[in-house]
């Protein structure tokens, strides 16, 4: 393992979404993720290979069915050697399984649990199913994304499962993991999705305390409202986006677009916005977006060609920064932050389920008889290969 958490041994409850991003980011800087995976694997991701499940990369698999004499207790010892454990079940299914906070940390007091729910541990809505679109919405997030006039638009799951969860699980273990260094104490970590996508919109609440932040959809300064913070159509039916806001780089785009009417002086009139939106959208339809990246790409405009998945990897400025790579044929996003003395190695390939079920077990202290009896059992299942 390279990366600034080398060292750092984490189990992971297998789940969806959140909590294997959160494990993913982990394991991208270089901390000893395991993956604790039903026999099998999950039905949801068992209709394709294990390459493709790029969420699970940089982990080994140990395939456990908890339902089986030993299993649970095959855990609680894994649990034993670990930093911390994750998991993104509903509130009290861990417990049931009897590997909840209070088996585990009675196991080993220094361990960090991180708990990846999208209502929280608690609550009127704690034990009602969800989804991401569900939760940003009940942050008040997904009400401001969207036209003016027109539904709210869902942003996939990049708000709830993925920044406001994941990421805010990961942050809250390694902000958990610090302190566990001072007290020699772990504790539990409870991450909530509705929560996580609210605290990523804390500058608009600001402003909207302020009253520069008008209710509505489509209507503010940074959210589509303006003419120019916003994407337009290319003659070839491509996209550009421009995001313009301070006078200086407004300059520069009336001047590269020829926008010389004194109409656009009024740049923060946002009564003349709809008005000037339509015709700078007339503008930018007059040539390609080929055209408009070379008169504006590099420029202080604030300038971005609208890529699509198949052209996002092949841009210059993302070749040169390794932004994508390539897994086992997969193309993907590269681990990110970028660290100067201790770098994040390159990711290995998903496991498939129970993969690494012996070598895991050795690696982590079990002994060849305990692995024997487990086997025995039905309790652990998958690659009998070191």
């Amino acid at each position: 393992m390279s990366g600034p958490l080398a060292g750092l041994k984490v189990v992971e409850i297998v789940g969806l979404g959140a909590a294997p991003f959160c494990a993913m980011l982990l394991a991208d800087m270089g901390a000893d993720v395991i993956r604790i995976d039903r026999p099998g694997g999950n039905e949801m991701m068992s209709a394709i290979a294990p390459r493709f499940d790029v969420m699970a990369r940089g982990r080994r698999s140990v395939a456990v069915d908890l339902k089986k004499p030993g299993a649970k207790e095959a855990v609680l010892e894994l649990v034993t050697k670990a930093d911390a454990l994750l998991e993104g079940f509903r509130p009290g299914v861990m417990e049931r399984m009897g590997l909840g906070p209070d088996d585990c940390l009675a196991r080993n007091p220094k361990l960090v649990y991180g708990r990846m729910t999208g209502w929280g541990q608690d609550g009127p809505l704690a034990q009602a199913a969800g989804h991401d679109l569900n939760y940003i919405a009940l942050s008040g997030v997904l009400h401001t994304i969207g036209k003016s006039g027109e539904p709210p638009v869902s942003p996939m799951n990049l708000l709830g499962d993925m920044g406001g969860g994941g990421m805010l699980l990961a942050f809250g273990m390694l902000c958990a993991l610090h302190e566990a260094k001072r007290s020699g104490r772990g504790q539990v970590v409870d991450a909530a999705m509705v929560e996580g996508a609210a605290l990523l919109a804390t500058m608009n609440w600001g402003l909207k305390g302020a009253g520069l932040w008008k209710n509505e959809r489509g209507v503010n300064f940074n959210d589509g409202g303006p003419h120019y913070y916003n994407s337009y159509e290319c003659a070839d039916g491509k996209y550009i986006s421009v995001a313009s806001a301070e006078p200086q780089f407004y300059a520069q785009l009336r001047k590269k677009a020829g926008l010389d009417d004194p109409a656009f002086d009024a740049q923060m009139d946002d009564k003349r916005w709809p008005e000037l939106k339509v015709r700078v959208a007339q503008v930018f339809k007059t040539k390609t977006r080929a055209e408009w990246c070379a008169l504006m790409e590099g420029s202080d405009v604030c300038f971005a060609p609208v890529l699509d998945w198949n052209e996002a990897p092949e841009h210059p400025h993302n070749r040169a920064r390794g932004l994508f790579i390539d897994i086992d044929g997969v193309k993907q996003p590269a681990p990110a932050p970028r660290f100067s003395r201790t770098p994040a190695g390159h990711p290995q390939p998903p496991a498939a389920p129970g993969a690494d079920t012996e070598a895991v077990l050795r690696d982590w202290g079990f002994s060849q008889d305990m692995i024997g009896t487990l086997r025995q059992s039905g309790a652990i299942a998958g690659s009998q290969k070191s």
